[in-house]
Formats: structure tokens, C-alpha cells, sequence
């Protein structure tokens, strides 16, 4: 059952799916909208300019039939005529189809905008297929869009001729009106029957406009595990990532263990902790952490540190404080100056001892470290964390000084 609701497309499209539909020119559309915006237009064009345009028809039918004698008879003039006439019902529409032009370009974007998209243009075979295609006609989406060609027939239908219907006496009462006002009467009646028209593709619209979102947003929907691959793809795969975050670690550790051999001292807890401090006089503010890590790492370190001869020094709050407050390559913090000194006093008396000999130094026990800063309650697991957080840091820090 689990396998099967993976395939199932239950889950909406992602802001990706969506972008990619877009990028190949999948937007939705609904005609209905966008016959409903040219009727409006229309309308609304010829509602405002009902008498410019009476006055400019009245004044194309008075020249299309004053003519003379010589007129009729002479091709060229009526040819002229025409043209003029032609001219003049064009000017006259001009605004009309302004405004239509402008409503047909803007109502698409009221649903998913313009996307001009060359992926729409490419040719694609299996539109060629006819079981493909019985598979559409056949399809649920067959049956809805002819309901919805019904309905908005029969509405527009019924909205207009009831429309005629109830205005039939002022119809057949036009021609017997004069002619300046039954151009009006025209001009208006038609209007009114238009916006009729408009009202009903207005409902027509708005159960078609819904329907379209629906329709399109179910043909987007995605699948469980489509939506955990495109988030692996986006995100990375937790997997690979965590190779390469073991890789990234071990790259920052051998980086680190390279630093061991050039350290002037090794503070140790004496096993689970083992830092690495060096301090060049003139050259740092401070000593700094070279290295450091807990457990095996802390191992390895102190191996390192004995076959190059680097002192050890047994000093668990110390450790445990350097390891916590301190990153790598990083100067210790000021509270910590007074007892890395004393570490530093002997391993240069233990310097000093081994070229000239004498009574070798007591390696110092007591040191003053601030209690906040020694963190003696952590666990092995919550240091291992926190050594690979280090790590992670310090890999980062190198790649982007690399970049």
C-alpha cells in the first residue's frame, strides 16, 4: 500500500514544477475569460460612444446615398465612394477595436501572465498518436469542456434572445422612426443586447476561470517520490553529502596534523583532550590553537607530538578550556593568558634544560582557569560533535580562502 501511494499524484505541484511547466510554455488559460474580457470591452466601448458613432454613421449613410445622375453611371466615382465610406466606418470602430485589442492582450495575464516560450513551437510526435488521442476524447476532460459549451450557449443564448424578445415592439418600431433618431435607437438597443451577452459570459467565466486552476493544477500534481527526488536534486542527496562531509573532515584533519610537529606544547586532559599551542614572539598577539581534538584524534596528536619531540603537558582544565573557547588557528581569549603562560615559562625552561643542562623543570599543576570556561560536564559524544563542527568549520574557512 505504501509503494502504491508513492505513485499516486497526490501532492501539489512545488515552486520548481511549476517554473519548469512555465519554462515550457504550460500556463493556464480559459478561453471563457478571455471572450468575456472582448465582449466587456466591446460593451462598454459602444455604451460610451453611442453618440460619436450615430453621428458618424449618419453622416456615412447621408454621402454612401446622395449621389447624382453622372454618379451612377460612372464606375470610378462610385468605386471612390466606396473607399471613402469604407474609410470612414473604419475611423468610426477605431476606438472600439482599441479596446477590444487591448483586452485581448490583457486578459491572459489575469491568470498566468504572457510566457513566450520556444518549447511550445517544438514538434512533438506523439500528438500524432491516436490512441493517444481517443485517450482525450475519452477522458473526463471531454465531457466537462462539452457541458461547459453547453451551458455557455445555452446561457448566452437564452440571455440574448430574451433580450430581443422583450425589445421586438422597439425593434419593428425603428423603421418607422426618422432616421437620425432610429440610428440612435439602434446604436442603443444593441448595446443593451450586448451587455446582456456580457453578463451571461460573465457566469460563463467565472465557473470556467475555477475550473481551469483546478484542471490545471491537478495535471501539475506530483507524486510522493517525485517530490523527495526534486528535493534531493535541489538540496543534494543526504547521503552523498555525508561522504563528502567525511571526506571534508579527514582533508581538515590531515591539514591539522601537519600543524602538530610545528607546536611548541601539546595540553592534554590526559586522553580525551589534546591541544596543540604554539606562540611566536614578535610575530603573534598571542599564542594560538594549531590543533586539537578529542578521543582518537586526541590519540593521534599526542603520537605525532612525541615522535617530534613536542612537549606534553597534563593539564585537564586547561585542555578542556582550549578545546571549548578556542577555534583553530585561533588566538586564546584573554581570561586564559595567565595559566597558557606558565605553560609556556616551563616549556621554555624544559628547552633550556635540554641544551644546557642543570635541574629540569617541575611541570606546572595548578593553573587559574575560569570556572565558565571549563567545561568538564560535556560528554564524549556531545566533544565528537562539536570536533566535527570544528572540522567543518575550518574545511570551510580553507575552501573559501582557496576560492
Amino acid at each position: 500500500m505504501a509503494e502504491d501511494s508513492d505513485l499516486e499524484k497526490t501532492e501539489s505541484a512545488t515552486p520548481r514544477r511549476l517554473q519548469k511547466a512555465r519554462e515550457e510554455g504550460q500556463i493556464v488559460r480559459s478561453r471563457e475569460l478571455s471572450t468575456f474580457a472582448l465582449l466587456a470591452a466591446g460593451f462598454f466601448g459602444v455604451w460610451g460612444m453611442s453618440g460619436s458613432i450615430g453621428e458618424h454613421l449618419q453622416g456615412m449613410l447621408r454621402s454612401a446615398f446622395t449621389f447624382d445622375h453622372a454618379t451612377v453611371f460612372e464606375t470610378r466615382r462610385m468605386m471612390i465612394g466606396a473607399g471613402a465610406a469604407s474609410r470612414e466606418g473604419l475611423y468610426t470602430l477605431l476606438p472600439i477595436l482599441a479596446f477590444t485589442g487591448a483586452a485581448a492582450l490583457l486578459a491572459p495575464m489575469a491568470l498566468g501572465g504572457w510566457q513566450l516560450s520556444s518549447k511550445g513551437l517544438e514538434p512533438k510526435f506523439n500528438r500524432l498518436n491516436p490512441i493517444e488521442g481517443l485517450g482525450k476524447i475519452f477522458s473526463i476532460n471531454g465531457p466537462v469542456q462539452l457541458g461547459l459549451s453547453l451551458v455557455k450557449t445555452l446561457v448566452v443564448g437564452c440571455i440574448g434572445g430574451s433580450a430581443i424578445w422583450n425589445r421586438r415592439e422597439e425593434i419593428l418600431a425603428l423603421a418607422t422612426q426618422p432616421l437620425q433618431l432610429a440610428l440612435a435607437n439602434t446604436v442603443h438597443l444593441i448595446a443593451v443586447c450586448c451587455g446582456m451577452t456580457v453578463a451571461g459570459m460573465f457566469v460563463v467565466a467565472a465557473l470556467d476561470v475555477p475550473y481551469q486552476l483546478w484542471q490545471f493544477h491537478k495535471k501539475l500534481r506530483m507524486t510522493k517520490e517525485e517530490v523527495k527526488r526534486e528535493h534531493r536534486e535541489s538540496e543534494g542527496d543526504p547521503h552523498v553529502k555525508g561522504r563528502i562531509r567525511q571526506q571534508q573532515r579527514a582533508i581538515a584533519r590531515r591539514r591539522m596534523m601537519t600543524q602538530v610537529p610545528k607546536a611548541d606544547v601539546v595540553v592534554t586532559n590526559p586522553t580525551h583532550f589534546a591541544v596543540a599551542l604554539q606562540y611566536a614572539d614578535g610575530e603573534m598577539r598571542a599564542p594560538k590553537v594549531v590543533a586539537k581534538g578529542v578521543n582518537l584524534v586526541a590519540a593521534r596528536i599526542r603520537e605525532i607530538a612525541a615522535e617530534n619531540n613536542v612537549p606534553l603537558l597534563e593539564a585537564p582544565p586547561l585542555a578542556r578550556a582550549l578545546y571549548h573557547n578556542v577555534d583553530l588557528n585561533r588566538e586564546i581569549p584573554g581570561p586564559l593568558y595567565g595559566a597558557v603562560a606558565e605553560v609556556l615559562a616551563w616549556v621554555y625552561q624544559l628547552r633550556r634544560f635540554k641544551t644546557e643542562g642543570g635541574e629540569a623543570p617541575v611541570a606546572p599543576t595548578e593553573f587559574d582557569v575560569p570556572a565558565d570556561l571549563d567545561k568538564g560536564g560535556v560528554s564524549d559524544d556531545e566533544a565528537e560533535q562539536e570536533a566535527a563542527d570544528t572540522l567543518n568549520n575550518t574545511n570551510d574557512d580553507a575552501s573559501g580562502a582557496s576560492a
